[in-house]
């Protein structure tokens, strides 16, 4: 199956309810299937009139207790930070799809592209946690589509997922698991009654228990710094306590949302450190390395944001040189270099809509 067709079975495996959207190379697919899919489960579909009304479909989708998500692309999600930011604000789970294409502006809707890096993490104003997720197959498609689901709602947070063009229309074989199997984690409800809810009170594990509209529970929602009950605040007594706990409920679990895949960086001298469709091309170059009996390990991460600062500083310690894969003229290079210092990353960069080469990476290893 295709990438994004294993993006929509895995969106109605981790209980999806609710899709909103507008049409958008590459991500198209998205919508074509679910369109024909949710109604059949009860779910509900709807074309949107563009990007930032489809977010906030799903936000409001959400707050009435249903699993929500949106798909776009690069010009789309340029459109939905503003809700992307108040879905931060607001606690309110859900999921947005971004497929990579090459830009800025419209570029081109059928290349390649992994340019949204940045704008994932810091793409909305304000300070802001953030989840963002990135597949390097088809089957990691679906599965990372329940995981982003399962995030959102346990942490009552926004998750982005990453996905790239390649990644998106490959077709591969895939072997999903039986339906019903997979893990699903369903926000906390709230079990005391209306009168005592505080939708943003203290909580133990720094996720307030999420009471759903239309459940006899009425409670402010605002997009400005809010008190406990969601009512606009100017008190720093209020603000700084709400602040710290957004921040630390994805802190303190670093550990469950960080994901990478190693091969080999125990002892290695090189290390390629690459994600999405390019870590395909560098898991090739790897091989090859190897091959030709070049000490060389890999670190594919599946967690963009929060970055996997842990694993980069762990490998430092040991790799002379790592290597920085993207197509894109050097994003995560970035954070990289701020944990391994600029004198030991080499990047290897295309950013003009074809993908970047297991010879390009090759030849990074080898240092030609």
């Amino acid at each position: 199956m295709q990438g994004n067709e294993a993006v929509a079975w895995g969106a109605l495996a981790a209980g999806c309810m609710f899709y909103a959207g507008y049409p958008i190379t590459p991500s198209t697919e998205i919508a074509e299937m679910l369109s024909r899919e949710l109604p059949k489960i009860g779910g509900k579909f709807i074309q949107m009139e563009d990007e930032i009304a489809s977010l906030a479909a799903c936000i409001g989708a959400s707050v009435g207790g249903l699993k929500a998500m949106t798909a776009t692309s690069g010009p789309g999600f340029s459109l939905m930070q503003e809700h992307i930011g108040y879905a931060a604000m607001t606690e309110v789970p859900c999921v947005v799809v971004d497929v990579q294409r090459l830009g800025p502006s419209t570029g081109q809707a059928t290349s390649p592209a992994q340019g949204d890096v940045m704008q994932a993490r810091w793409g909305t104003h304000g300070d802001h946690p953030i989840i963002a997720l990135s597949p390097t197959s088809v089957r990691q498609s679906f599965d990372l589509t329940v995981t982003a689901f399962n995030f959102s709602e346990r942490y009552r947070t926004p998750v982005i997922l990453l996905l790239d063009e390649v990644v998106a229309h490959m077709r591969e074989k895939a072997d999903l698991p039986e339906p019903g199997s997979v893990e699903r984690v369903e926000r906390v409800a709230t079990n005391v009654p209306p009168e005592w809810y505080k939708p943003y009170g203290d909580s133990r594990s720094d996720v307030p228990p999420m009471a759903n509209f239309g459940t006899g529970y009425r409670y402010h929602i605002t997009g400005m710094f809010h008190d406990p009950a969601g009512y606009p605040t100017q008190r720093l007594d209020e603000i700084d306590p709400w602040v710290e706990r957004v921040h630390r409920k994805i802190e303190r679990n670093i550990h469950d949302i960080v994901m990478v895949e190693e091969d080999g960086t125990g002892s290695a001298r090189t290390v390629v450190v690459a994600y999405g469709g390019t870590a395909r091309s560098a898991r090739h170059a790897v091989k090859l390395a190897r091959q030709r009996r070049c000490k060389v390990g890999q670190v594919t991460l599946l967690t963009i944001w929060p970055f996997a600062e842990d694993v980069v500083a762990r490998i430092t310690r040991t790799a002379k040189r790592i290597i920085v894969p993207e197509m894109n003229l050097g994003q995560l290079a970035l954070e990289v270099e701020r944990i391994a210092g600029r004198h030991k990353v080499v990047r290897v960069n295309r950013a003009n809509g074809h993908m970047v080469t297991p010879q390009m990476i090759l030849d990074a290893i080898e240092g030609k």
